[in-house]
């Protein structure tokens, strides 16, 4: 007998209407338990995915998807909506070469209307999908789910401000999980959202105030009277300020009352803002009790949850960059009163947590506000404060404005811990740090480090809190090499490489991670091998001595082509009038998919057989014309 028989009858959103409301509730407990069978095998998404089963399961239950455009802000609870959608086979190899995104992806099914994974971004896709059906007359209407976290982003923000002036029919619904209703409030609080939300409750407002609008005083005087009853019985008026018709707080893990509020919320005209409060890692024990440890877990036993694998005899485990990270940021507060620890919303994930319980007063996290972030780091270096800004490459982008405007322009002494630079796995195209080389370089006043080990990474860091400028420290995801990390701290010599590999005809140019397999590829070929350590300012004197002794010059990074440390070699060599073959190695221009991430630098050439595999085919050529090496 299958463990899932209400479940494996469906297979898209249709099956799912078909259903009697009294099934519903059947259905959301194998949806949950299907759920965590997947992802113990496959590693993902947990907590915000068992949060958000029932309120899945109503969106497509009362809305007509995919005609009803259905956004999900990061998008990463959206396995339910996957599984109801076509895709629970897909389920097995969720991240996995080949297998489907663990996030929405437009390509991957017509119900992932908007492609997503960074946050605050709904509210606007919404905004624009709902303009557009009113434009060009089609059906449907546009619903943006969005999480309290991705609320504090002020791109939501920016498109509630925009809400009032469009008119357009979007439903913007609150998944707020870091907040409970408490029984004994739990059914006023239901009770209201439906009457608010009710035809009743939409007519006689209307009737109001065209009676009201013959007496301004009076039609005031009520919509105070009104503003200020709805904000002792709700949360608060402000979305209403915004335009919105507020509805809720609703209880999201109560079927009946959320299928009952969506279809009121969906017969009324004009912007609505429906309040949702869930759990997270909701009907999960283990999830519920630590949703932050099962936010993003590996494969585990359902049955025991999340266990510390048991370490190999005698043998010490190698710390990951992000951990060598956070112990530098502690130590060198011990040091430098000045320094303070920025995050947007990252602590655990960018390795804060020692750091905030260890000195709580110059620890800041500002919330998912990437571009505050960086200008808040800009008034604290104004003012004499040594900020480190611990943030992922993917999302530094985000901030890029306030990067060149507000730091490097003014010339600030703000240092960039810049994790998860290069491929950095299931996560996929959002997430991998492709650009950093690229998009840093080309700022003035920038000074930009990539380490090829863990105890360069340290000296690094250390390195540029020393300068009187803006630095980058861009490492990758996970461990290195496993080299010994020195406690003393040495700021190294700004814009040096070095050779760590002495060899003939071939010399690699390797930047960052991309020195180990240069090592090993250059051990094979017998070639020299440089680690570059600084992208910017670029070892002009190493990048001459090395092209004027080689026959090929081959530069290697984990970063696109276009614009990277290899364009910038190439740049030396034209400045110093030098002719040589030069080979590029880097990533492809293409957005590189998700999967284990050995695997895609396999598929990039960039492990140490395809480094080496490159340079035989270039010498085999001999045309010092083209270059082959650029990944198509």
């Amino acid at each position: 007998m299958s463990a899932y028989p209400l479940l494996e009858t469906l297979n898209d959103p249709a099956d799912l209407r078909r259903l009697d409301r009294k099934q519903l509730p059947e259905l959301a407990e194998e949806l949950r338990r299907f759920i965590v069978e997947s992802v113990s095998k496959t590693g993902g998404h947990l907590s915000s995915n068992l949060g958000t089963v029932e309120l899945t399961i109503a969106l497509h239950y009362v809305f007509a998807t995919p005609e009803d455009r259905l956004i999900w802000d990061v998008g990463h609870q959206t396995y339910g909506h996957k599984i109801l959608t076509g895709r629970r086979a897909g389920m097995a190899r969720l991240r996995q070469k080949g297998g489907i995104a663990g996030f929405p992806r437009r390509e991957e099914s017509p119900y992932d209307a908007f492609g997503t994974a960074h946050s605050s971004t709904s509210i606007s896709a919404a905004l624009g999908m709902a303009v557009a059906l009113r434009q060009l007359g089609k059906p449907g209407r546009a619903i943006a789910v969005i999480g309290d976290g991705a609320m504090t982003g002020g791109m939501a923000f920016e498109a509630l401000n925009n809400v009032k002036q469009s008119g357009a029919n979007v439903i913007v619904i609150l998944n707020d999980n870091d907040m409970s209703i408490s029984e004994n409030v739990g059914a006023l609080n239901n009770y209201l959202a439906r009457l608010m939300s009710g035809r009743f409750y939409a007519a006689t407002k209307k009737t109001a105030d065209k009676i009201l609008s013959v007496s301004p005083p009076m039609k005031e005087l009520a919509k105070r009277f009104e503003g200020h009853a709805k904000g002792m019985l709700t949360p608060s008026t402000l979305f209403e300020e915004f335009g919105l018709n507020y509805t809720g707080p609703i209880d999201g893990h109560n079927l009946e009352v959320l299928v009952d509020t969506l279809n009121n919320v969906k017969r009324l005209e004009g912007p609505q803002f429906l309040h949702v409060v869930t759990k997270k890692g909701q009907g999960y024990a283990y999830a519920e009790d630590d949703p932050i440890a099962y936010h993003g877990p590996g494969r585990f036993d359902p049955s025991v949850g999340l266990a510390k694998p048991a370490p190999a005899p005698d043998a010490k485990p190698r710390p990951t960059y992000t951990q060598i990270f956070g112990d530098w940021l502690c130590d060198m507060a011990k040091l430098d009163r000045r320094l303070v620890g920025i995050t947007p919303a990252m602590r655990e994930g960018s390795g804060l947590v020692r750091f905030s319980k260890e000195f709580p007063d110059r620890y800041f996290d500002v919330g998912i506000a990437e571009q505050h972030a960086v200008t808040f780091a800009a008034g604290l270096a104004c003012d004499g404060v040594k900020p480190v800004v611990a943030i992922y490459s993917t999302f530094l982008q985000r901030a890029y404005d306030q990067l060149i405007h507000d730091v490097a322009l003014q010339n600030l002494p703000v240092v960039f811990a810049l994790d998860r630079g290069g491929l950095v796995g299931a996560d996929g195209p959002t997430h991998h740090g492709a650009f950093d080389l690229s998009y840093l370089r080309c700022i003035p006043n920038m000074t930009v480090m990539a380490p090829s080990d863990e105890n360069e990474c340290r000296q690094m860091l250390y390195t540029g809190f020393t300068l009187d400028g803006p630095s980058a420290v861009r490492y990758p995801r996970g461990t290195g090499p496993g080299t010994e990390i020195l406690a003393q701290m040495r700021a190294l010599p700004v814009g040096q490489g070095e050779v760590r590999r002495e060899g003939r005809r071939v010399a690699i140019l390797a930047f960052g991670s991309m020195v180990k397999p240069a090592l090993d590829a250059g051990a094979e070929l017998g070639a020299t091998v440089a680690n570059m350590r600084f992208v910017k300012p670029l070892d002009d004197a190493l990048v001459l001595r090395l092209a004027t002794t080689h026959d090929l010059v081959v530069t290697v990074e984990e970063n696109v082509l276009e614009g990277g440390a290899g364009s910038a070699v190439l740049e030396s060599l034209a400045a110093q009038g030098v002719e040589v073959q030069v080979l590029q190695l880097g990533l492809p221009d293409h957005f590189v998919e998700h999967g284990d991430p050995a695997l895609l630098l396999a598929d990039c050439g960039l492990d140490a057989a395809g480094i080496a595999r490159a340079i035989r085919e270039r010498l085999s050529q001999g045309d010092a014309s083209q270059r082959p090496g650029m990944a198509a």
